[in-house]
């Protein structure tokens, strides 16, 4: 919606969870980790050759994107059972790779999560300004401690996972409940994510949809975000949809 031909204010914001606001981490120190922990719980010692590190570290570096052609559904996000079955079956295409590491590996992911070094400025900037923030992921695992552990938790009005809605973005409809939760009008809304077939699915709600490509580096891009803002943020509560 237009309001004297400018568009509305940005009074709430959506955030991605992976990709978005933390990195997965470096894949090699994912793998060492795996290792201590089997070291730590008395499993076996990998036997894995050089090229074959290699490899693994390749294949885990985009774990969801290779998991997406065995879950196109992605039925891996309304389920924790269904969540460790596909990574299960994602990290067996490297068939080097024993059930015992991946187990190690997946108890070990959601330890090599970290911010990028612009989520925290940004959200604390963002809530300094009055605007409204809601975490808004594809998941099938509670994300909330580890929002917490990375200082992240108390910056943010709502969190809404995959699994415990039972939908799935794109879905439009897990959208309107990341709406309901910020309590602002689509039209008020910027939706931030790395995905440009799953955080599309607002855009029919309204909602204005920034894509931050992949990254290398500890910086993603997010101050994007508050210049996307502007200095015209009222309070969000004021408005409804």
């Amino acid at each position: 919606m237009l309001i004297n031909g400018m568009p509305e204010p940005i009074k709430g914001v959506i955030f991605d969870f992976h990709g978005t606001l933390v990195t997965g981490g470096d894949a090699g120190r994912w793998i060492d980790a795996a290792f201590r922990h089997l070291a730590v719980n008395g499993g076996p010692t990998p036997d894995l050759s050089a090229d074959q590190l290699t490899g693994l570290r390749d294949h885990l570096d985009r774990i969801w994107q290779h998991a997406h052609t065995i879950d196109p559904g992605s039925e891996r996000d309304l389920s924790h059972d269904r969540h460790r079955e596909v990574f299960r079956e994602t990290v067996a295409l490297r068939p080097e790779v024993t059930p015992d590491l991946i187990a190690a590996l997946y108890a070990v992911m959601p330890d090599q999560w970290a911010p990028f070094d612009d989520t925290l400025p940004v959200l604390r900037e963002l809530k300094s300004r009055g605007v409204r923030i809601v975490v808004l992921s594809n998941i099938g695992i509670d994300i909330r401690p580890h929002l917490d552990r990375a200082g992240l938790g108390a910056l943010l009005d709502g969190v809404i996972l995959s699994f415990e809605v039972g939908l799935v973005k794109p879905d439009p409809a897990i959208f309107a409940q990341a709406l309901e939760s910020l309590g602002v009008a689509g039209g008020q809304t910027l939706m931030v994510g790395d995905s440009p077939r799953d955080d599309v699915g607002g855009a029919s709600l309204q909602i204005r949809t920034l894509i931050l490509p992949r990254t290398e580096g500890p910086v993603h891009g997010l101050g994007m975000v508050v210049q996307m803002i502007g200095d015209d943020v009222g309070d969000p509560r004021s408005s409804s949809h």
